[in-house]
């Protein structure tokens, strides 16, 4: 059913610039905003796989967040319901070929779910 990757992690952040800074200089990440994605800018590893972006923290999302590469949200969403646990957030549209959704497992743990391809 699912790919099992982790394929992005989001970092909440309360200031975009000083958290660029900070990450780029830890962990020499190329961080920037890309065409479409305005106000969420996305950093990318020196292995150029590993990569995410820093979102706005807000009262529900006050740690990283991981995305776990998945063939099928729908059927992903259907099994982790069945296994216990609770749908955050449905199946939303990143682009005509990408989607993504949020799960907390069992024990209160918030996933991301990713599905499809990122174009560009």
């Amino acid at each position: 059913m699912a790919h099992g990757d982790i394929t992005h992690i989001d970092i909440p952040v309360t200031d975009f610039e000083k958290a660029k800074a900070f990450y780029s200089r830890l962990f020499g990440w190329s961080i920037a905003e890309m065409p479409g994605y305005e106000g969420y800018p996305m950093w990318q590893a020196p292995n150029k796989i590993s990569g995410g972006g820093l979102a706005p923290r807000d009262d529900r999302f006050t740690q990283p967040r991981s995305y776990v590469e998945v063939d099928s949200i729908d059927d992903t969403i259907a099994a982790a319901r069945e296994a216990g646990a609770t749908v955050l957030m449905e199946k939303g549209e990143i682009s005509p070929t990408s989607w993504w959704a949020i799960i907390s497992d069992p024990d209160g743990n918030v996933i991301g779910l990713y599905e499809g391809t990122t174009e560009g």
